[in-house]
């Protein structure tokens, strides 16, 4: 289960949970063309599309899908309803589904006294949100599997995380046997609870403007740095979590500043990664997480957001490094995509289950015996070393591939040269993926997810750029038409997800959010102004339905999506940076190419209100970070305009520049551009619309760009 930072209302509002003290005193993926007359049981799940729903469609609970039905049957008969949250590869919801959910006899109880629902996360993040948030403030934490209670009108009165099956048995009959008797109680707490729901996390314009100072980000990094791990990586806790953006807005605040020593713990933390169990060393990908603190156990499902943010951030850092390591990670990370997530329609599916044949890691870990049938001898005593079939790599009786840093220590033990080595190793991964790839696979959620998309998208242009490899910015460029021909509306509106050729839910902020950044990077990488002309067209969408007029900042849901309990607003960054961020970096760098004022005050208003919580929890702020940086450092407006536009971009994308955007081609029609096609290849660097001399070389671009 999977821990989320504490609500600012827990303290505020825990006594109230004192009120229900009383309460305390194989996973197989189904399709749903499966035949039904196969199974004892069937509910309404099997006409959903979500995975996660279709594994549980031949429960014996009777499962609702998320909507007025349940609601409606839940007030007629006077119950509870039960909303029970997750998503297709997260172990701990297969755990209590075997546990409970599969067992008649729980599946009695849950049927006879409460209206049971099931909701994909990953489909109705809104929805996820409110009960989150609602057993945040109840207990102090949060996590998946989610079960919440709710009233007949959706307003919360308990909750909790996975629970084991006597606990779960108990809490039914308790909380069923407690509304029964006393209904004025719950409905008293719900109230009270639903109030602190409404009131957090809405951000409200702060009385007088606080001006943006670059002390903050130097306050920030200080106290951040005294959380990070300087012996293998990461935070100084477990378990670990990539969260690139975190690491993304270090690398960046760490070049600007030439904060030698913050790089090299970024360094060291993508070096670790890389190298640790979280990685999959045949396969490529990182899993979601390490469970240790030193990214050997992972937990090993792999999510695609995860995937996409990483790829951007190997890239990037190999523009500063030129590391080796960095270049092969996203290289074999991309061919995993292409091998494992990629729709045969389009489009790129959401995860990779942890589990196979009910067992976490199955698929990924190799015993002794596995291992020497596969290679012959000379290649199994060089696993044995390169990848530690020894106690360092052990694991529940088997072997979690891992490498050091480095290779140095393979390389003197087998006398091989550091080529020789590579290519070896190369011939021996692919042996290993043909054998590996004849084992059962994890299930798969195939569901194709807007906002991931997006990312990802970026992802392969960030690659694109770093590697000038024309594969990446076509597989870039291909599924940004994929998205925009299935999964834009007839009214020019994001759909959330895609399914069996079938494009559904009214798209959140974080989809809008993350496409536009996604289309501002394609511009970046090919010049080509329609990419800007549709993320235009979604940002004029998001700032008419999501918008907040009060406070500047934005809605999760949009005025036409459905009501819920609560309108909230994502702000803290996490494993994926808030939407309210990335709208934000997305205006204010839309706003200078396209010289919109309005956008750019937009974006330094959402970055003023929040800029006093930043030093309460640095980690959670990266992303506003990184556009706190674009304000307080040189922020370059790149211009490379002429025939030979295209080999001077290649040349900038060589050289880690964090605080730019590039702009240019032939001809264009952005503001920034006017006067500057003049017939030569010609570069132009300029800050806030004011140019310095132009200049034919690179080199000499470079050099004008002294941060002071």
């Amino acid at each position: 289960m999977k821990g989320l930072s504490k609500n600012k209302l827990i303290k505020q509002l825990a006594f109230y949970s004192l009120i229900l003290l009383c309460l305390g005193c194989v996973n197989t993926q189904q399709q749903s063309d499966v035949m039904e007359e196969q199974f004892a049981h069937t509910n309404l799940l099997i006409n959903e599309t979500s995975p996660y729903l279709l594994q549980h469609a031949h429960n014996p609970v009777n499962w609702y899908p998320w909507g007025d039905a349940a609601f409606e049957k839940a007030k007629k008969e006077d119950k509870l309803v039960l909303i029970s949250i997750g998503y297709s590869s997260c172990h701990w919801c297969h755990v209590m589904e075997h546990e409970s959910f599969e067992d008649s006899a729980v599946a009695a109880l849950m049927n006879e006294r409460f209206v049971c629902v099931k909701v994909d996360r990953e489909e109705r993040p809104d929805v996820d949100q409110i009960y989150m948030n609602a057993v945040q403030i109840m207990t102090g934490s949060g996590g998946w599997p989610l079960n919440c209670f709710a009233l007949a009108d959706g307003r919360p009165v308990y909750g909790g995380t996975y629970y084991p099956k006597d606990n779960w048995v108990e809490l039914l009959n308790n909380l069923s046997t407690t509304y029964t008797k006393d209904k004025s109680r719950f409905e008293e707490y719900a109230t009270n609870l639903t109030e602190g729901i409404q009131q957090s996390e809405l951000i409200k314009k702060p009385v007088e403007d606080s001006p943006i100072e670059k002390a903050v980000l130097h306050e920030m990094v200080e106290k951040w740095s005294e959380t990070f791990d300087k012996k293998e990586g990461g935070p100084n806790r477990s378990p670990k979590f990539p969260i690139p953006n975190n690491y993304n807005f270090l690398m960046s605040y760490g070049q600007l500043t030439k904060d030698e020593v913050l790089l090299d713990y970024v360094d060291l933390t993508l070096q670790k990664m890389a190298l640790g169990g979280i990685y999959d060393q045949v396969g490529g990908g990182f899993a979601r997480y390490a469970t240790d603190a030193i990214w050997k156990v992972p937990h090993f499902e792999k999510m695609l957001y995860d995937n996409a943010q990483l790829i951007s951030l190997y890239s990037v850092a190999y523009q500063r490094t030129k590391n080796p390591l960095y270049k092969h990670v996203v290289y074999q990370t991309i061919a995993w995509l292409e091998r494992e997530m990629t729709a045969e329609n389009g489009g790129f599916m959401s995860a990779l289950d942890a589990d196979s044949e009910g067992e976490e890691g199955k698929f990924y870990t190799w015993s002794k015996e596995a291992l020497k049938a596969v290679l012959n001898e000379t290649e199994y005593e060089l696993v044995k070393t390169y990848y530690h079939i020894n106690p360092k790599g052990a694991w529940e009786g088997k072997y979690i591939l891992l490498r050091e840093m480095g290779d140095a220590h393979t390389i003197k033990k087998t006398g091989l040269s550091e080529v020789a080595l590579a290519e070896k190793m190369e011939a021996i991964n692919k042996k290993l993926l043909k054998e590996r790839a004849n084992r059962i696979r994890p299930g798969i959620d195939d569901k194709i997810l807007t906002s991931w998309n997006g990312l990802m998208i970026s992802g392969l242009a960030d690659a694109a750029m770093a590697f000038n490899e024309p594969k990446f910015e076509s597989l870039a460029i291909e599924h940004a038409n994929w998205l925009l021909k299935n999964l834009v509306a007839a009214d020019g509106s994001l759909m959330h997800t895609h399914k069996n050729k079938t494009s559904k839910i009214a798209g959140f902020l974080d989809d809008y959010a993350f496409t536009s950044s996604a289309f501002i990077k394609l511009y970046e990488l090919t010049f080509e102004e329609k990419w800007l002309d549709k993320a235009n067209q979604f940002v004029a969408y998001t700032i008419e339905h999501f918008k907040d007029p009060k406070s500047g900042m934005f809605y999760f849901t949009s005025n036409v999506s459905e009501s819920l309990i609560a309108r909230k607003m994502e702000v803290n960054d996490n494993v994926i940076p808030a939407s309210n961020s990335e709208i934000a970096n997305v205006l204010f760098d839309l706003g200078t190419l396209l010289d919109s004022t309005n956008y750019k005050n937009t974006a330094i208003q959402m970055l003023s209100n929040v800029q006093g919580d930043m030093l309460s929890y640095p980690s959670g702020y990266s992303n506003w970070g990184r556009l706190h940086l674009k304000i307080s450092f040189p922020y370059y407006e790149i211009a490379v305009t002429g025939k030979g536009w295209k080999e001077k971009l290649n040349q900038f994308n060589h050289t880690y520049l964090p605080n730019k955007l590039m702009m240019g081609g032939v001809k264009g029609d952005l503001p920034l551009l006017e006067g500057k096609f003049i017939g030569e290849t010609t570069i132009f660097v300029c800050v806030n619309k004011s140019c310095q001399m132009p200049v034919t070389m690179v080199e000499d671009a470079l050099k004008q760009m002294t941060t002071k």
